[in-house]
């Protein structure tokens, strides 16, 4: 099927960062208080917006996060993306057939604003996205699952929610697309296709990408 806008998540679909993210958030955590292995935070933390990790430890433990942590973690975070950050293999080439094929695209990301853009100047990918193709969650104020920063992504880019197709590698963000009455395929890289329910359909590798979009 041909779409009118192909929405990407960001975190372990462009840029293979997932990895880095939830071991620095693991440790990182541990290191506050609340133990934490680098399998509790993908299953609970990826594909989330810093608010849900806040209020996930304050659930659980009944403790609040000091108020420097999302700083702390991003410093982390960002120093460990230049020193070793690469985009996910495939995914410039999948975006170069997409516009010249004149498919529009764009990437809606639950990381902040400046976290996309560090990974993707990293990674050579801010040449496909200006500006006015990058959303984040920090736009809606609500993060996946919720279906607020989709619906904005689509709204921004004048296409109606059901023309949009959603490319995503995590529980939440799936649950995110269906919610917003998106097509939504997983990326099964990190995460299996049990753990992706709602999905579409499933793909492996980004060179299976062109023939799902029908290029």
């Amino acid at each position: 099927m041909r779409y009118d806008l192909v929405i990407f998540d960001n975190d372990g679909v462009l840029v293979d960062s997932e990895p880095i993210s939830n071991t620095l958030l693991a440790g990182y955590l541990t290191e506050l208080g609340h133990p934490t292995t680098y399998e509790d935070s993908v299953r609970d933390y990826m594909g989330s917006a810093m608010h849900r990790i806040h209020e996930l430890v304050e659930e659980r433990s009944g403790q609040r996060l000091p108020a420097g942590f999302d700083e702390t973690f991003h410093a982390r975070v960002f120093a460990a993306f230049q020193a070793e950050l690469e985009a996910v293999p495939g995914a410039g080439e999948v975006l170069k057939q997409l516009a010249e094929a004149g498919v529009p695209y764009c990437v809606a990301s639950s990381g902040s604003h400046e976290r996309i853009r560090v990974g993707h100047r990293k990674t050579g990918l801010d040449a496909w996205f200006p500006d006015e193709l990058v959303f984040s969650a920090e736009d809606v104020g609500r993060g996946k699952p919720a279906p607020d920063l989709f619906l904005h992504a689509a709204s921004r880019m004048g296409v109606a929610p059901e023309r949009c197709v959603v490319v995503e590698d995590s529980r939440l963000g799936v649950q995110a697309a269906v919610a917003a009455g998106m097509d939504v395929y997983g990326f099964t890289a990190m995460t299996p296709e049990e753990k992706l329910a709602g999905a579409k359909g499933f793909f492996g590798a980004m060179d299976e990408l062109p023939a799902i979009f029908g290029l």
